[in-house]
């Protein structure tokens, strides 16, 4: 319920405007052919972008145990290509919309939660959406 709260609050504060640059980052790539392999990744991160209370985004190692093609050297050029083409503007993207949030004691939260966004936009490859672990 609290979750639910949260991100309907989100894509007021600036969720769905960072939902859509995802969503238009993801089509771009999608549309470059070159780009398909980030394609998914955009549309799967922009449905995060756009409702992430309740799901975190973790290294796919760390969460299986096992290096895979993402997080592996194939991943870090990847992530490269991807900082150079549309992650470092999607990264700015937070960071505005954490600045703005920043200005009401409300709004840290979310502020917080676009850093963190800020931070996946610059190193995508190789991280998956999951639903938050409970601690108990």
């Amino acid at each position: 319920m609290i979750s639910a709260l949260l991100n309907i609050l989100w894509v007021v504060l600036g969720g769905f405007v960072m939902a859509l640059g995802w969503w238009l980052a993801g089509l771009l790539c999608a549309i470059t052919i070159i780009g398909l392999p980030w394609a998914r990744s955009c549309f799967v991160i922009g449905k995060f972008s756009l409702w992430p209370f309740g799901q975190e985004a973790v290294n796919r190692e760390e969460l299986s145990g096992r290096g895979d093609l993402g997080t592996g050297p194939l991943g870090l050029i990847g992530n490269v290509l991807w900082f150079l083409v549309a992650g470092w503007w999607l990264a700015i993207g937070h960071l505005s919309s954490a600045l703005a949030c920043f200005v009401s004691i409300v709004g840290i939260p979310f502020g917080i939660q676009h850093i963190k966004l800020a931070l996946i936009a610059l190193k995508p490859v190789g991280m998956t959406v999951v639903p938050v672990r409970s601690a108990g």
